[in-house]
Formats: C-alpha cells, sequence, structure tokens
C-alpha cells in the first residue's frame, strides 16, 4: 500500500537518531553519569523503533544511498571525547565477536568505538533524510533496517552491557585524587 506520508515510527526513528546524535555531540559537555542515562534510555528505544521498521517494504534500487557524511576526522573526535568521558572504563570484553568462537582469550571492545560506529550510521542517515523525498527517505529506512540487521543492531546490544553497568557507578569521587 502506497503512502504519501512518513508513518509515526518512522518519524520516531528519525528524532531518535537525531536526539542520540545531538547527545553524542554533546558529551564532552556532561557529566559522565548524565551521558552514560542518556545512553542507557536511548539505545533500547533505538533498537525497538528500528526493529519496527519493515526491512522489505520498500525497495527501489533507483535510489542509492548518498555518499557518507561523516569524515573520519570527526568520526576520530567523536570517539575520542567519548573515551576522554569514560576514561578507564571505556574497554570492555566482548563476548559475541566473531573471533570470540576460535579464541581463548578475551576480545577487547571499547564503548566510545561502539557508539561512534552507531553515531556514523545516525549521523549519515539523518544527513540523507532530511533533504530527501518521500520515496528516497522510504530506501533510507529500508537500507537503516536491513544495516541494522547485518552489523550495526549487534553493536548497540553489545554496548548496552557496559553501559548497563556503568550505570549503576559513582563517577563523583573520580576527579578528587
Amino acid at each position: 500500500m502506497a503512502t504519501n506520508r512518513l508513518s509515526n515510527n518512522q518519524l520516531a526513528v528519525i528524532a531518535l537518531a537525531n536526539e542520540f546524535c545531538q547527545a553524542i555531540e554533546l558529551a564532552p559537555s556532561v557529566a559522565p553519569n548524565e551521558f552514560i542515562e542518556k545512553m542507557v534510555r536511548l539505545l533500547p528505544r533505538i533498537y525497538i523503533s528500528v526493529t519496527d521498521l519493515s526491512a522489505d517494504q520498500y525497495s527501489d534500487p533507483e535510489y542509492a544511498l548518498d555518499a557518507m557524511h561523516l569524515d573520519e576526522a570527526y568520526y576520530n573526535q567523536v570517539r575520542d571525547n567519548i573515551a576522554g568521558l569514560l576514561g578507564e572504563d571505556d574497554s570492555y570484553l566482548e563476548t559475541f565477536h566473531e573471533d570470540m568462537k576460535y579464541s581463548d582469550t578475551p576480545i577487547a571492545a571499547t564503548v566510545s568505538e561502539s557508539l561512534a560506529d552507531i553515531f556514523q550510521v545516525m549521523y549519515d542517515f539523518v544527513e540523507d533524510v532530511k533533504n530527501s523525498e518521500l520515496e528516497q527517505q522510504l530506501e533510507y529506512f529500508s537500507q537503516l533496517r536491513d544495516d541494522f540487521s547485518t552489523y550495526w543492531g549487534q553493536t548497540l546490544c553489545n554496548v548496552m552491557r557496559p553501559l548497563n553497568e556503568l550505570s549503576n557507578k559513582d563517577f563523583s569521587d573520580e576527579d578528587e585524587f
């Protein structure tokens, strides 16, 4: 069934992607607890909203996704800002990494890189959608859903575990040494 407007869920995905990007960009100006709390609230909502998008609802190969909007320097700045905010709490052991089944040693990952990877997807998505016609926007939603299934959905789930653990930590004493 063709429609001439975005659904409420699609609008929610855009709003959540924008809110996530803003929270990531503001990370250097907030306390660690505030940042972690924001991520713990946003990431599950993004997960639910994106999984509610139908992966095969739209398919028009006429619309290729635009080039990446987020450059490497900005990606690195975002990642470094989050790493600086979290300090030693940035690292966690990854249990769902593809190489884990072949390894006897744990695989380390970082919250900062995981969030920067999701940021890259959300940033590019928001940039693509904001100046596009409806048909092209629908293709961007389809691509977002496909990429979620094959790549960044697992990253989102994996980073929730250390963020959940950090949400119970008191960061207020750390600068007093």
